[in-house]
């Protein structure tokens, strides 16, 4: 065993082959793991952007409701609020299921 490598790797390879073999897996896998998140991300609907957390009031400009709809929606299950200090606030994965068919 040679002094730069302390530890012995047990494969059939050369060190150096092996590092170019799995820098070459870790690409391929990146590169299949954005081209799938990109789907998610790109959501195209006229008038919604993504943004984590949007405010009743943009939720309700949106959807052309009123608030009380909203308190309406948030009773029957179809929106989940969630409150910081005094303000209220409602996920985007909320907002997309709501427009999802059949809901």
């Amino acid at each position: 065993m040679d002094k730069n490598n302390s530890t012995p790797i047990l494969i059939p390879l050369e060190p150096s082959e092996f590092w170019t073999q799995m820098r070459g897996i870790i690409r391929e896998e990146l590169s299949k793991q954005t081209k799938e998140n990109k789907g998610e991300e790109c959501f195209q609907v006229t008038g919604l952007t993504y943004k984590p957390l949007f405010k009743i009031q943009e939720v309700c400009s949106f959807f052309q409701v009123s608030r009380p709809t909203i308190y309406d929606w948030i009773k029957q299950g179809k929106l989940t609020p969630y409150k910081i200090r005094s303000r209220v606030y409602f996920l985007f994965n909320d907002i997309q299921k709501l427009l999802e068919p059949g809901r």
